[in-house]
């Protein structure tokens, strides 16, 4: 396989994760979401084999093989768990409309595309070109936290930001060194799984995982004191 097609793959992948990250700002069904979240963690494991292939990199077929296991496959079922026990199966509206959130999100991306074409053209990487795509999902994925009224959602906008953050080391570096990318994935795994707890323990205590039902008691609590 030539450069070039390595080269053409990768902008191919870097494309798909900029429409994963769109698709998860329009949608509103919980498992319509999950199923987007799942398919750009399989993008990453695709892009970081790709990218290994083409630099020789080994380090990053483990990288590769990590990300499938636990974004492709093992963070998405635990967050489809959560869902189902929570009986939460539709994200109600936004704060901004569909119409205006995806304005947002295309000025964002061009804004993203702006900044960094000049640290693309000194850049030698085969990668080089998905830099500007990795930096408007990760401000995507910021986007969606911003948002978002459901907890549940919030925390599915976090962990996009970090897949971001992921393709964005790859585009930038051909990756980082393995030690990290383990202590990475170790990290958001055990935070996944605490925001998992925190998800229970919030619906036990407010009835809900809206978070401005949460504001709301929690002003009301402080009238009342």
């Amino acid at each position: 396989m030539s450069a070039a097609l390595v080269q053409q793959l990768v902008d191919g992948f870097a494309a798909l994760m900029l429409l994963t990250s769109f698709a998860l700002l329009a949608q509103h069904r919980m498992l319509s979401v999950l199923h987007w979240f799942a398919g750009q963690g399989l993008l990453l494991a695709a892009t970081a084999a790709i990218v290994a292939y083409g630099t020789d990199n080994e380090e990053l077929y483990i990288s590769a093989l990590m990300a499938l296991l636990l974004k492709g496959m093992l963070l998405p079922w635990l967050l489809r768990r959560v869902i189902r026990q929570l009986h939460v199966h539709r994200e109600v509206e936004p704060l901004m409309n569909g119409s205006l959130t995806m304005l947002v999100a295309l000025g964002v991306t061009l804004f993203s595309f702006h900044i960094i074409q000049p640290i693309e053209k000194t850049s030698l990487l085969m990668t080089r070109d998905s830099m500007a795509i990795a930096t408007a999902c990760v401000l995507l994925g910021m986007l969606m936290m911003i948002t978002r009224k459901k907890a549940i959602t919030q925390v599915i906008g976090f962990l996009a930001v970090e897949n971001a953050l992921f393709f964005a080391a790859i585009g930038a570096t051909n990756g980082m060194p393995l030690v990290v990318e383990i202590g990475i994935a170790f990290d958001v795994l055990i935070a996944a799984l605490i925001f998992g707890l925190f998800f229970f323990q919030i619906r036990t205590t407010f009835d809900s995982l809206e978070v401005d039902t949460m504001n709301a008691h929690l002003i009301h609590k402080d009238d009342d004191e």
